[in-house]
């Protein structure tokens, strides 16, 4: 098992130290970018320090991939909050014990984007396009971004669906974005 968590971290490390993965269907400098080099903190700040988190800092923490949200990097993270986890009920306790945390790292590269993306621009994208914007993920799928009735509506590369619970937060190096659903289910074992 500790060399399936190496050849899941090992990747997502590399993705996000390089960037190696389009962030979206926009371009840096159009709204929904944000330059947050002022801001205190990096990303793994945010996500250690933010209610409701638990459940997606320590999966990052053990897997290591904490380190690299504390890089240069920027990226944004729609991190499922811990009652997001616990929604899956018996399944929960399969994506959080010690031996399960690679499966929980391939279902969070399903949440997180490269660049600094707000909840604000997309919301001006959605209008700007005039219906649904579609980013690319570092588990190289789509989340797409809708109105929704309850505001903005995350929908994962498998259907899933997540609304927005709470205020993003804004780090020196990317943005946390708390949601109440997990975008992506586990990938099939072999």
């Amino acid at each position: 098992m500790k060399n399936l968590t190496k050849r899941l971290a090992a990747p997502l490390a590399l993705a996000l130290a390089t960037g190696g993965l389009a962030a979206c269907s926009q371009d840096p400098g159009t709204p929904g970018v944000t330059d947050e080099s002022g801001v205190d903190g990096t990303l793994a700040d945010a996500i250690g320090g933010a209610a409701g988190m638990t459940t997606v800092g320590s999966a990052l923490d053990d897997s290591g991939l904490d380190s690299v949200f504390d890089g240069p990097g920027a990226y944004t993270i729609f991190a499922p909050n811990d009652a997001a986890f616990e929604a899956l009920g018996d399944d929960t306790k399969t994506l959080t014990g010690e031996d399960q945390r690679p499966i929980l790292v391939a279902i969070l590269r399903d949440h997180v984007v490269p660049g600094a993306v707000t909840p604000e621009g997309i919301n001006q994208a959605i209008k700007d396009a005039g219906g649904t914007v579609k980013m690319r993920t570092l588990g190289e799928g789509s989340i797409s971004f809708s109105d929704g009735p309850d505001g903005l509506l995350i929908t994962g590369p498998d259907g899933a669906k997540a609304t927005l619970a709470g205020e993003a937060i804004a780090a020196s190096n990317g943005v946390l974005v708390p949601i109440d659903g997990v975008l992506a289910s586990a990938p099939a074992t072999q």
